[in-house]
């Protein structure tokens, strides 16, 4: 990592774009038992060249019971062992990584009656509501994480460490006041482990339900979620109730993603990168038995990564589908290498980039401006508000309007200014312009949304 945004071993930017994955859905089925190993190789090429550069994914995923990675607990299953063994040299042939978590704790707890760790399977734990403080089970989640360290820990397809899929007080009895000790011990293990075998450790993670810091304000959740010691980057996992979780438009979530990321941004007190591993419909598909239409959800996903992005995250975010069949569009897709194209416009290794919010100053017709700056680069999303149909979406065809921007912040100086369309994936503009402390831009009319990246000359 280099402050803000992750680089390579060789100090090369590196960006994570993709989606959450699970070893059971549809494009990754094919990898068990071997069924189909050329048709998932096929869909890992086409994600690469998709612009997805990451899947996150659960070691086991739990909502079904013949992907149990251990079974009964401590014996490693064959047939899981293969799979892994499989996807991360497809991986390592395709150049995508894998942020890896070891437990689905959501389908864990609503199954805890199949799962092998439960004592009436023969495991040790008597109650998930145990999780985190059982001395017992302690010692069975290090013996996983060992296993994985020791046999795909040398691979490069590994990008990090989620070390706990959403912890939660309940995993814990009801109380957070133990997750800062929970963290370092299997942050510590791991890290050690890694280091004694390769000579170097991945970054580490552990994920948050974003809406458990409103609804629990008394509990201790930021500290340990944004300024871990162990940590390596922030996560939380984005669905804001009644905008990201079950979307009326594609401009409210968006607006809602970007509010997020500004907050957490101002729980980070040492820059480090802060990343979205989860968002989606989650409301409108689980509860309300919802698949959103394709052309509304294709919108609305590509308004939420780009709110993403210019508020500051690392990347665009990570999708959790929420769609059936489960799986990203082919519009998503498209939208994923929109943002792939535009990376290269920002010098990500330098950037210590700052959430603008509400210091910068938009005039002309009604759009909303998500930016995030440093003193030499800034990237920022204009979107309008004022276009919004019936269905939800910007109604197409309208006439383009111009807008105007001033950022604070930007050190004296002249500035290459570049708009790109982020639904088409191209530049559409570029010019210069002048800070002497606020950066004043005139920006070209635009029908529905625009990207902006912003270097000094």
């Amino acid at each position: 990592m280099a402050g803000s945004y992750f680089v390579t071993e060789n100090g090369q930017s590196w960006t994570p774009i993709g989606q959450n994955d699970a070893v059971s859905w549809p494009e990754l089925n094919g990898l068990f038992r071997r069924a189909d190993m050329a048709g998932v190789e096929s869909h890992l090429r086409w994600l690469k060249e998709s612009g997805v550069t990451c899947l996150r994914l659960m070691l086991e995923y739990a909502q079904v019971r013949h992907r149990y990675f251990e079974k009964p607990q401590g014996r490693f299953v064959p047939a899981m062992v293969q799979l892994w063994d499989d996807l991360f040299r497809l991986c390592e042939r395709q150049g995508l990584r894998i942020l890896l978590t070891p437990f689905d704790t959501f389908w864990q707890w609503l199954h805890w009656r199949h799962h092998p760790y439960n004592r009436n399977n023969g495991g040790v734990l008597d109650h998930p509501s145990r999780f985190l403080i059982c001395a017992e089970t302690r010692r069975a989640i290090k013996a996983r994480l060992e296993f994985v360290v020791r046999r795909w820990s040398g691979s490069g397809a590994l990008f990090a460490w989620d070390l706990w899929n959403e912890i939660h007080p309940e995993q814990s009895q009801g109380n957070a006041d133990g997750f800062g000790a929970f963290i370092h011990d299997l942050s510590d293990f791991v890290r050690r482990l890694e280091t004694s075998l390769y000579g170097r450790s991945h970054p580490q993670t552990v994920s948050l339900f974003g809406p458990e810091l409103r609804w629990r304000p008394h509990m201790p959740l930021p500290g340990p979620i944004f300024r871990h010691p162990d940590l390596d980057f922030a996560s939380l996992h984005l669905y804001e109730e009644g905008t990201i979780d079950d979307p009326s438009d594609t401009v409210a979530p968006a607006l809602g993603m970007a509010r997020i990321v500004g907050e957490a941004l101002g729980e980070i007190r040492d820059g480090r990168p802060f990343l979205d591993s989860e968002h989606g419909p989650i409301h409108s598909f689980k509860d309300k038995k919802i698949t959103l239409p394709e052309p509304f959800d294709d919108e609305y996903f590509r308004h939420l990564q780009w709110a993403h992005l210019a508020a500051g995250g690392a990347g665009g975010g990570m999708r959790w589908p929420n769609r059936t069949p489960h799986m990203l569009t082919p519009g998503m897709r498209r939208a994923q290498g929109s943002l792939a194209d535009f990376l290269p416009l920002i010098d990500w290794v330098s950037f210590r980039r700052a959430h603008l919010g509400n210091k910068m100053r938009v005039s002309g017709q009604d759009a909303a401006a998500v930016a995030c700056a440093d003193d030499s680069q800034a990237v920022v999303w204009l979107v309008r508000r004022d276009t919004i149909g019936p269905n939800g979406m910007l109604r197409a065809g309208a006439a383009p309007v111009p807008a105007a921007l001033q950022l604070p912040g930007l050190a004296r100086g002249t500035y290459r200014v570049i708009a790109w369309d982020t639904a088409a994936g191209r530049q559409t503009a570029e010019w210069q312009a002048n800070s002497d402390g606020w950066l004043k831009l005139d920006v070209p009319p635009f029908s529905a949304d625009v990207a902006l990246a912003i270097r000094g000359v």
